[in-house]
């Protein structure tokens, strides 16, 4: 009987590991560049030192993690660098729910007319231009 018991105990123990031990989700990660204006740095670093909570909510229900956003100033105009981990399975659907949020169209309201965009991506109408990653450490 002790035999069997440790057995099982054994059994149980392999299966709660096996089934804690989760494997990371798939990331994918984004990159983009944009220029900000200079009479709307103040601006734009106030409202991200202050963001509002309906709007990290929607960013996480996106599948959105590890969202930064860097500041530089390259031969006296001022740049910015986003980088953000997404997780989910359907990027383009989740931006589009982003998009159609009251609450972020409000925030894009605010933050929009800060940036300057690169020639290429005011081309096309937008405002940040994709940066391709050349490099990964895990």
């Amino acid at each position: 009987m002790k035999i069997i018991l440790c057995g099982f105990l054994t059994s149980l123990l392999l299966v709660l590991i096996s089934g804690c031990a989760t494997s990371q989700p798939h990331v994918t990660r984004y990159a983009w560049v944009t220029g900000l204006k200079p009479e709307k740095i103040e601006h734009y670093e106030y409202l991200h030192s202050h963001p509002w909570p309906a709007i990290n909510r929607m960013i996480k229900d996106c599948h959105i993690q590890n969202y930064s956003i860097y500041e530089r100033e390259i031969d006296g105009k001022t740049y910015l660098f986003s980088y953000l981990e997404y997780t989910g399975t359907n990027f383009s659907a989740d931006m589009k729910l982003m998009a159609a949020d009251p609450e972020t169209q409000r925030w894009w309201k605010e933050t929009d007319p800060c940036q300057q965009p690169l020639p290429e991506a005011a081309a096309r109408g937008k405002i940040w231009s994709d940066a391709k990653e050349v490099f990964h450490l895990q």
